[in-house]
């Protein structure tokens, strides 16, 4: 696979993504120069793409992504991989709020920290992060797994529906309606699988596994004649 060169600069976003879809289509593994750490860099990208993002990148990178492989060598923005099917994200250093914000399949690979609701409302896939996840990290996930290695921030999987949040390390503090359980060796070996091709994976550690406690799932009587009432 021959490789090209695009610039951010800048350039207008829609001229860049339109750049990066022609050369996907070609077949070319692409390295993005330059980013300034622009917002909305990849979006919709195709399955088979692999792109390089040179320094960081804003908000929404690799929203929508379908089954392309990026690697952000520095930072990433708000929303990072949002509503993505498929594919993989790869970030070498922090990404910020919302990471896999409502994903519904693939992998992100965050290696320092996340900000603010990691995962929030995601629907399946997965998100590593190697260092703490944020606040409110989990928040309405409905499917799939968040996994911390270092630690998780205040209100950890608050109001979880059916994903999993499972953190090696303190946790500052639990959020509404989380139960935390013993993981069963099965258990552990699902997320040794996910962990396996990034090279983390360690007998060693001691997992919270965190589920929902499923108080949240159904309304009261009192709660429906309100919103009958709206």
């Amino acid at each position: 696979m021959s490789e090209v060169e695009i610039e951010v600069g800048d350039r207008h976003i829609r001229e860049i993504n339109e750049d990066i879809q022609e050369c996907c289509s070609l077949g070319k593994k692409i390295r993005i120069v330059n980013t300034l750490s622009r917002h909305n860099l990849g979006i919709g990208l195709p399955p088979g793409a692999e792109i390089e993002f040179e320094g960081s990148v804003g908000y929404f990178c690799g929203g929508l992504n379908t089954g392309a492989k990026l690697n952000i060598e520095r930072n990433a923005g708000w929303a990072l991989g949002e509503g993505m099917s498929e594919g993989h994200i790869t970030v070498g250093g922090y990404a910020g709020m919302s990471a896999g914000a409502a994903m519904i399949g693939g992998t992100i690979h965050i290696k320092g920290n996340s900000g603010p609701r990691c995962g929030v409302a995601m629907k399946g896939g997965n998100i590593v992060v190697e260092g703490t996840i944020g606040y409110q990290s989990g928040f309405m996930a409905h499917s799939g797994k968040i996994i911390a290695l270092g630690g998780a921030g205040e209100s950890c999987a608050d109001a979880l529906w059916a994903g999993e949040v499972w953190v090696a390390g303190p946790v500052k503090s639990l959020g509404v309606d989380v139960n935390v359980i013993e993981p069963t060796q099965e258990d552990v070996d699902e997320v040794d699988e996910i962990l396996e091709p990034l090279g983390l994976v360690d007998k060693s550690r001691e997992w919270r596994k965190m589920i929902s406690g499923q108080r949240l799932w159904y309304f009261e009587s009192r709660d429906a004649s309100a919103w009958l009432m709206i």
